[in-house]
C-alpha cells in the first residue's frame, strides 16, 4: 500500500530551472538511450559526462553528494498531523525546564549541558508527538537511542508528563540521596526510563545498528515478530568522528535495515569548536552514508530561506552555500546583517543583486535562526520520508544552531558546551522569546523557577493523548513479566563428571561441547545466541554450522565450496549463529542487543560471545561497561586465554590481564575454570542466576566472564567431596591433598597449600608430585575458579563488619585449618591472585606472568615468566625455608637442579 505522505521523486527538486524545455530534452535523451541500449549504457554515458564536466571545471557536486539544500523542498512537505501551535507551547515548556534544571544544579558544581537539547528540541519533540511508538501498545514499541547530552530535555518532558517530580529535577546529577536523576541515559540508575546508555560517544550508533539487526534476527528465527519496531538513534555531528559511529554502516545497508533511522544533529559544533572548521560536515557525512548504501535526507534550511531560493535564478546562492566552510556559517550566526551582506553576498554579483531585495531582518532570520532542524514541519517531513523508504536504512542530517533560543550569549559560541547556566535576566529574555506565562514574582531570591502549565492543562492533555495514541510514554524501559527459563536437563552438565580418561581436551572444546548439548534442549535450546567474530573454526565451533546455521537475512544464495563435507558452511535466514566477521566491536554490540532482549522485547535470550581473550576487555572494554549499564545478561567467553597458553602467537595475543580489567566491572562475574566439570557447574549456575529462579536479594542483572584455554590437557573426574559445586561457584575448593593424590608424604612432612586457576592448576599438580617425590614436601592443591568472586565476598564481609555484623569471608572459611603457607599461581599477572591476599590468614605469596608476552613454546614461555612447575617448586621451597621448615640450601639446590 502506498503511503499518501511519501515523497514522490518528481517533487525532490528545489533547484531553479531556467530552461525546463532543455532539461526535458536531456532527460528524454537519457530515457531513449536506456530504452534502446539498456540501463548499463545509460549509466556509462552519465559517468563519462560527469567526468567530462569535472575535467572542464564545471562546478558539480561529487557523485556521493547533493547540493547544500534540503532534500525535501517546502512544496513537497506533507501536512503535520497535529496541532502545531500546541506543540510549540509544549516545546517551550520543555526548553525552559531543561535550562532551569541545569542552571539550578550549577550551584552544587555538578555540571550539566544546556546547549545540546536547545539545538535538538524539535528533533525529539516531533518524534514524541508523532512517531515514537511506546511499549504499552502491540509489539515492543520503538527503541530510542537518545543523545546523552540532551538528557535534560528528556527529563523536562517527563516532568511535564507527570512522570518526574520537581524534587527529582532539583536532584539532577545528585543521586546519592535516592531521589535524583542520573546525568545521562543510564538504565542501571533509572531503569524505568532509560533503555540504552549512550553518552560514551560512538557506542550509540553501533549499538543502534546491531539492535535493528537483532530485531530482524528475532523475527526471522520465529522467536518474536518485531517487524513493527523502529530503531531511532540521535547523534551529534561531532560524535560521528568516533570510529564506532561509522564502523557498521555497510552492515546496515547490506542487510537492508530499513527499520533503522539515524538522526544526526548537525549544529556544526563539537565540544571545543567547529566539527569541520574549514570544510562541511554535512557534505562529508552525506558522502560517507551514501557511499555505504544509506538513504540520506538533508534537512538544512528553514522556511525563511524559501524566498532566497526563489530569487536564485542563476544558481549563485547554491554555489555559495556549497563553498562556505562550516566555521564561517557559524560566524554568520553571530554577526550583523552588514557583515553578512559583505562576506556572504558580496562574493558574487548575482548575490549582491539578490541581497538588495532582502531586508536586514530577513537576512538575520535566515542566517541566525532559520534551520531545518528548528522547524517541526520540516522535521516531520524528514521522519515521514524515512519511514516510507524501504530497502535501506535512512540518515537524516538536520542542521541546527547549538544553543538555539538560549540567547545571543549561547548561540553558536565555541564555549557553549561548557556553559552551565543562564542569568536571571537571560532567563527573563528567554521567557519572553518563548512566550511563557511566568511572572517576575516567581524569580524569588534570584532562583530560576520550574514552570508547569498544570496537570489538567491543554498542553499536558494533548501530550498525553498523543503518547496514548502512539502506545504509551517514551522513552521507557519495561521488563515484561516472563516466566523464568526452565533448567536444561542435568545430563548436559554431568557429562564431564567422569573426566576425559586418556583423551586430552582443551577447556575451549569442553565449553563448545557443553553448548552443543544445551542448544538441543527442547525448552531453552532455541534461545541460545552463539556469537563469534570470525574465529569459529579456531574454537572448534564448525560442528555447529550445519545443525544451527549461520544467520543471514538473505539465506544462502550460493553453493558453499565445502557442501560435500559434513561440517559445511551453512547460512540460513533462520540461522542461529551470529558470525560477525572480523569485528569485536560489532560482536559486542550484537551481544548487548541479545543480552537485553528480556527487557527490550520481553523475550529472554541466552547469548554467549566467544573470542580471543586478548581482544575482549582490552579492545572493547567500553562496550562491556555499556553491557553492565544496560543490565545485560549472558556469557562472555575469553578463549585462547592466558599469557603463556596460546603458543607461538606472541605479545599481541598473550592475555595476562583481562581478569584484572574484568574485576573492575561490578556486573561481571569473572571465572577462570581449570577443568571441564567446573565449566559445566559455572554455566549451570549462570543459567539459574540470570535466567531462572533468583534467590532472595540476588541481583540477576549480571553477566559471566569465563576464560577458557586451547591447550589439550587431561580432564580429571569431578571429586566426590561434599560442597564441590558451592566451592566452584564461590571461587575456591580443595581439588586434592597430597594423600588423596597417592603421594604418601611422611607424617611430619612440611606442608604447603598450592592455589591454581585455569590452566595453571596443571603446573601446580606437577609441582605437587615433584615436591613430594624430590623434596619430601606435602602439598595440597586448590582450584581457584574465581579470584574476583572471592575478593568481592570478602569485601562484603568487611562492609558487614562496619555495620556491626560478624561474617567470615568464604576464602578464610575454605582455608581454615589448612596447614602451612599458601602459594597462588595463575597464567595472569600476579595482581589477579593477589586480590585475595589480605583475607588469607596463612603466609601468602604468588606467582604470575607479569610483563609483556612473547612468542615461543608454552614450556619456554612459562619458564621465562617463572610460572612452570619447576618455578612453583622453587617458590614453595623458598616459602617453607623462610618459615624454617626446610633447609635454606634446598632452595639453591632446586634452582640449580632445574636450571632456573
Amino acid at each position: 500500500m502506498t503511503d499518501p505522505n511519501a515523497i514522490q521523486p518528481s517533487e525532490l527538486d528545489q533547484l531553479p530551472d531556467r530552461d525546463p524545455e532543455e532539461t526535458a530534452e536531456w532527460q528524454a535523451s537519457l530515457d531513449a538511450v536506456a530504452a534502446a541500449a539498456g540501463p548499463h549504457r545509460a549509466a556509462y554515458l552519465m559517468r563519462r559526462t560527469l567526468e567530462r564536466a569535472e575535467g572542464a571545471g564545471v562546478a558539480l557536486p561529487k557523485l556521493l553528494e547533493t547540493d547544500y539544500v534540503n532534500t525535501i523542498p517546502t512544496a513537497a512537505e506533507p501536512a503535520v498531523d497535529g496541532d502545531e501551535a500546541m506543540e510549540q507551547r509544549i516545546t517551550a515548556w520543555n526548553r525552559w525546564n531543561a535550562a532551569a534544571m541545569v542552571t539550578r544544579g550549577s550551584k552544587y558544581g555538578v555540571g550539566g549541558h544546556i546547549a545540546t537539547f536547545a539545538s535538538a528540541a524539535w528533533l525529539y519533540e516531533t518524534g514524541f508527538n508523532h512517531f515514537f511508538r511506546g511499549k504499552e501498545g502491540d509489539g515492543s514499541g520503538d527503541q530510542l537511542y537518545i543523545q546523552g547530552h540532551a538528557s535534560p530535555g528528556i527529563y523536562a518532558r517527563a516532568f511535564l508528563d507527570g512522570r518526574i517530580s520537581e524534587e527529582q529535577l532539583d536532584n539532577f546529577r545528585r543521586e546519592a540521596g535516592g531521589n535524583g536523576l542520573p546525568s545521562y541515559p543510564h538504565p542501571r540508575r533509572l531503569p524505568w526510563l532509560w533503555e540504552f546508555p549512550t553518552v560514551s560517544m560512538g557506542l550509540g550508533p553501533i549499538s543502534a545498528i546491531y539492535q535493528a539487526r537483532f530485531n530482524r534476527y528475532l523475527t526471522n528465527r520465529g522467536i518474536k515478530d518485531v517487524s513493527d519496531s523502529h530503531v531511532w538513534a540521535f547523534l551529534g555531528d561531532g560524535e560521528m568522528d568516533e570510529p564506532e559511529s561509522t564502523t557498521a554502516l555497510t552492515l546496515a545497508a547490506r542487510e537492508q535495515l530499513d527499520n533503522l533511522t539515524f538522526v544526526v544533529n548537525c549544529n556544526l559544533q563539537r565540544l571545543d569548536g567547529p566539527v569541520r572548521a574549514n570544510f562541511k560536515i554535512v557534505q562529508e557525512l552525506e558522502a560517507q552514508f551514501r557511499g555505504a548504501g544509506w538513504n540520506v535526507i538533508k534537512t538544512l534550511w528553514g522556511s525563511a530561506w524559501d524566498e532566497l531560493f526563489r530569487l536564485d535564478t542563476t544558481g549563485a546562492l547554491v554555489r555559495r552555500l556549497r563553498e562556505v566552510p562550516d566555521a564561517q556559517v557559524q560566524t554568520y550566526q553571530t554577526r550583523d546583517a552588514a557583515y553578512i551582506r559583505e562576506d556572504f553576498f558580496g562574493k558574487d554579483p548575482a548575490l549582491v543583486e539578490m541581497a538588495k531585495l532582502l531586508s536586514d531582518d530577513r537576512i538575520l532570520e535566515c542566517f541566525h535562526v532559520s534551520r531545518g532542524g528548528h522547524e517541526p514541519r520540516k522535521v516531520y517531513a524528514a521522519y515521514r520520508a524515512a519511514l516510507s523508504h524501504k530497502g535501506a536504512p535512512t540518515v537524516i542530517l538536520a542542521q541546527t544552531v547549538k544553543g538555539h533560543t538560549l540567547g545571543e550569549g549561547f548561540a553558536s559560541k565555541n564555549a557553549n558546551h561548557q556553559m552551565k547556566k543562564l542569568t536571571v535576566d537571560e532567563f527573563k529574555a528567554m521567557r519572553d522569546r518563548l512566550e511563557l506565562p511566568i511572572p517576575d514574582s516567581r524569580f524569588a531570591d534570584g532562583v530560576v523557577p520550574y514552570a508547569h502549565p498544570g496537570a489538567d492543562s491543554p498542553e499536558v492533555r494533548y501530550l498525553q493523548e498523543r503518547r496514548a495514541a502512539l502506545g504509551g510514554p517514551a522513552p521507557a524501559r519495561r521488563v515484561h513479566p516472563v516466566a523464568p527459563l526452565s533448567q536444561p536437563a542435568e545430563k548436559a552438565f554431568t557429562a564431564f563428571d567422569k573426566g576425559s580418561g586418556s583423551q586430552n581436551v582443551a577447556t575451549t572444546m569442553a565449553f563448545v561441547r557443553l553448548v552443543k548439548d544445551l542448544v538441543r534442549d527442547k525448552e531453552t535450546g532455541r534461545r541460545w545466541v552463539p556469537i563469534v567474530p570470525d574465529e569459529a573454526r579456531t574454537f572448534g565451533m564448525e560442528s555447529l554450522f550445519p545443525s544451527l546455521g549461520i544467520y543471514s537475512p538473505m539465506g544462502q544464495t550460493y553453493e558453499p565450496v565445502d557442501r560435500d563435507q559434513l561440517m559445511y558452511y551453512k547460512e540460513a535466514k533462520n540461522g542461529q549463529i551470529l558470525n560477525e566477521g572480523i569485528t569485536e566491536a560489532g560482536a559486542m554490540a550484537e551481544f548487548i542487543a541479545a543480552s537485553t532482549s528480556y527487557a527490550t522485547h520481553g523475550e529472554t535470550m541466552i547469548p554467549f560471545y566467544i573470542y580471543y581473550s586478548m581482544f575482549g576487555w582490552q579492545r572493547t572494554g567500553d562496550q562491556m561497561w555499556q553491557l553492565g549499564d544496560q543490565l545485560g545478561r549472558g556469557f562472555l567467553v575469553g578463549a585462547t586465554a592466558g599469557r603463556t597458553t596460546l603458543t607461538g602467537e606472541g605479545l599481541q595475543h598473550a592475555d595476562g590481564h583481562s581478569p584484572v580489567i574484568a574485576a573492575t566491572n561490578p556486573a561481571a562475574l569473572t571465572y577462570d575454570p581449570a577443568f571441564a566439570y567446573e565449566i559445566a557447574v559455572i554455566v549451570k549456575e549462570g543459567l539459574r542466576r540470570m535466567f531462572g529462579e533468583a534467590k532472595p536479594g540476588e541481583d540477576q542483572d549480571v553477566f559471566y566472564y569465563l576464560t577458557v584455554y586451547n591447550e589439550p590437557l587431561p580432564q580429571p573426574a569431578k571429586p566426590q567431596a561434599a560442597g564441590i559445586d558451592e566451592g566452584i561457584v564461590k571461587g575456591l575448593y580443595r581439588f586434592n591433598t597430597a594423600e588423596s593424590a597417592g603421594l604418601s608424604p611422611a607424617a611430619n612432612a612440611p606442608r604447603i597449600q598450592l592455589l591454581g586457576s585455569g590452566t595453571a592448576i596443571h603446573w601446580a599438580l606437577k609441582a605437587q608430585a615433584m615436591l613430594a617425590e624430590e623434596w619430601g614436601v606435602a602439598a595440597d592443591v586448590w582450584s581457584a575458579t574465581s579470584w574476583t568472586e572471592l575478593r568481592r565476598d570478602a569485601m562484603e564481609a568487611d562492609e558487614a563488619l562496619l555495620r556491626g555484623e560478624e561474617r567470615v569471608p568464604y576464602v578464610r572459611q575454605a582455608l581454615q585449618g589448612a596447614d602451612g603457607p599458601v602459594l597462588a599461581v595463575s597464567d595472569y599477572m600476579r595482581q589477579v591472585p593477589d586480590q585475595i591476599a589480605q583475607w588469607v590468614e596463612q603466609d601468602y605469596t604468588s606467582l604470575g606472568a607479569d610483563g609483556f608476552g612473547l612468542s615461543d613454546t608454552r614450556e619456554a614461555a612459562r619458564r621465562h615468566f617463572g610460572v612452570d612447575a619447576e618455578s612453583v617448586v622453587v617458590a614453595a621451597l623458598a616459602q617453607l625455608a623462610r618459615r624454617g621448615e626446610v633447609q635454606a640450601t634446598a632452595v639453591k639446590e632446586a634452582r640449580e637442579k632445574y636450571g632456573l
